[in-house]
């Protein structure tokens, strides 16, 4: 299998062709949510129109939009009302991840807990999700409901689980996907899926969406995972070294503990057990990760993925959106923003 991933700038290419594609779809999704989630409650409406307006891509949003487009729908709303519920899940789960993580900063922002507290962040994040059950009860697709209600599921149980590896440093490649998997790359496949059931797609083409939003989902993971590890400076709003200094094992990590010797495995494990981690602890972590080429490992096994994502869309005729989608697979790799 040939590499299919593209220059940076046609990485970012595809991301806005992909917006471009749908034509102005994604600012009628950003102004649903927004309605959905009017409160009378003040702070409801004053930390979720915080936390949305912060930033982020809404790939996930443009996910089930193209995946429509793709398979044909283009009569009708069901495509953004399910967009909103897709991004409504992943912005509650960043809610909740944030009050677990105990993080301060979020692209480049303060988080909501840091700003309004553990308590409120949880119970804004649960109303998010109970908007979202409405909108997809009024969808009235029983389908769709089970999906994303097994969805959510999945993506509480990845967190649970890494949660119960947490501080791991010998923590299994195959744990480690498994996590992701669920955390991630689920509502990637979800997201993919949903809108292959709203272009009432046969199974086959159902599956092939849904193969190429998970794949894309751990291609996305794992390279954020790399980034955490890339550069002294800020990428993207998030702050170097994150997800060391919380303790979590990633890919990066995974693989300078397979390659290490016995004292270095040693370090490593009294590394991630430490209640705190701190600069000099992540110097030497870096100078480890730069000795086994880890970076350039991580980057790989996510290309894999990436090389995956593409191909499962080969059982669709060629077109521009099957073109778009198919190109987006490098975003995940290649993006600079």
């Amino acid at each position: 299998m040939g590499s299919v991933i593209p220059l940076k700038k046609s990485a970012n290419s595809a991301y806005l062709d992909l917006k471009s594609l749908l034509d102005g779809k994604l600012e009628s999704v950003e102004k649903l949510i927004n309605l959905k989630l009017q409160s009378q409650v003040d702070l409801i409406k004053k930390m979720s129109d915080y936390h949305l307006n912060s930033g982020g891509k809404r790939i996930r949003a443009l996910l089930t939009m193209g995946a429509a487009k793709l398979g044909g729908y283009s009569n009708g709303k069901r495509d953004e009302n399910l967009a909103a519920c897709v991004e409504l899940i992943h912005s509650a789960t960043l809610l909740h991840d944030d009050v677990i993580d105990e993080s301060a900063v979020r692209r480049g922002n303060k988080t909501t807990n840091a700003i309004w507290g553990n308590q409120s962040s949880i119970l804004v994040g649960d109303y998010l999700l109970s908007r979202c059950f409405e909108m997809m009860v009024e969808d009235g697709n029983l389908e769709v409901l089970k999906l994303l209600s097994s969805t959510s599921s999945k993506i509480a149980q990845g967190e649970v689980m890494q949660l119960q590896h947490k501080g791991e440093a010998d923590l299994l490649e195959e744990n480690y996907i498994k996590i992701i998997g669920l955390k991630t790359a689920a509502l990637f496949a979800a997201a993919a899926r949903v809108g292959a059931c709203v272009s009432n797609l046969d199974k086959k083409k159902k599956d092939a969406l849904e193969s190429y939003g998970k794949n894309l989902g751990l291609a996305f993971q794992i390279a954020d995972d790399a980034l955490d590890y890339f550069s002294k400076e800020k990428i993207f709003g998030k702050e170097i070294g994150k997800d060391f200094f919380e303790g979590k094992v990633t890919l990066p990590i995974i693989i300078v503990f397979q390659k290490a010797n016995t004292i270095e495995r040693s370090f490593l494990s009294n590394i991630f057990k430490k209640d705190f981690r701190n600069k000099v602890d992540l110097e030497d972590v870096l100078k480890l990760i730069k000795k086994y080429k880890a970076l350039d490992a991580t980057f790989k096994r996510a290309e894999y993925f990436v090389n995956v994502s593409y191909d499962a869309l080969g059982i669709f005729d060629n077109s521009q959106e099957k073109s778009i989608l198919q190109n987006l697979t490098g975003f995940s790799l290649n993006r600079s923003f």
